[in-house]
């Protein structure tokens, strides 16, 4: 399990999933990530800074957006 930092590119407020762009990563977006329900739908603006867990390292589609900050 790896928690990493990203940057949020888009929000998906109807199935709560997101697109992130891993911190380091120029050109890397991973697309329809799950979002924790606790999240406020109005926090989730394009741009902030985003934490991920990973729960497996060989399957970027099993992670979690755990929190978002400025």
């Amino acid at each position: 399990m790896k928690l990493r930092k990203a940057e949020l590119r888009s929000f998906n407020s109807g199935n709560y999933t997101a697109t992130i762009r891993i911190a380091g990563g120029y050109k890397v977006y991973l697309e329809d990530l799950s979002v924790a329900r606790n999240l406020a739908t109005a926090e989730m603006v394009t741009g902030r800074n985003v934490a991920v867990i990973f729960f497996d390292d060989n399957n970027p589609k099993d992670a979690v957006i755990v929190a978002v900050y400025t």
